[in-house]
């Protein structure tokens, strides 16, 4: 699986945003486990640039991880700067689940009820508002109303 190439521009973008995020994934003396390249697929997948630290003092050993993860990851090296390594994958797009039947859940809503004379405080009132209910302009709680829907459209469907 090759890596995904970027030209200078797009990874010096890519430098500019990781310069701010701090190690998500730190390999050890044990190097490149299988449990450490899968830790470092899931970071990809949920933030898509990641940082990697690397306590190693072999600087080549260095260069051969960025390019193996790179290789087998589908993913873009960034940076290798230090015992730092920064790569990048796009985000798989997450798809939402549908809601079906499903109306809006209850809500807790603060209703202000100023007094008439203006020299008491006004009252705050918390009202539970159902998802087939809706606060009217007085601070009444009404219930929504079905849509009136003709007679011909309700034959027609």
């Amino acid at each position: 699986m090759p890596a995904i190439h970027l030209t200078p521009s797009e990874r010096k973008e890519q430098r500019a945003i990781a310069h701010h995020l701090d190690p998500v994934v730190f390999v050890g003396g044990d190097g490149l486990t299988p449990a450490v390249v899968r830790e470092i697929d899931h970071a990809l997948d949920a933030h898509g640039l990641i940082k990697i630290r690397v306590f190693s003092d072999d600087r080549a050993a260095r260069e051969a991880m960025l390019v193996t993860l790179s290789e087998e990851l589908r993913a873009a090296p960034i940076q290798h700067i230090g015992k730092l390594l920064v790569l990048w994958r796009p985000m798989p797009t997450k798809e939402k689940a549908e809601r079906e039947g499903r109306g809006a859940g209850p809500k807790v809503v603060k209703v202000l009820k100023f007094s008439k004379s203006g020299n008491h405080r006004p009252q705050v009132k918390k009202i539970k508002v159902l998802g087939n209910q809706r606060i009217a302009a007085g601070g009444e709680l009404k219930r929504a109303r079905k849509r009136a829907v003709s007679p011909k459209k309700a034959a027609q469907s």
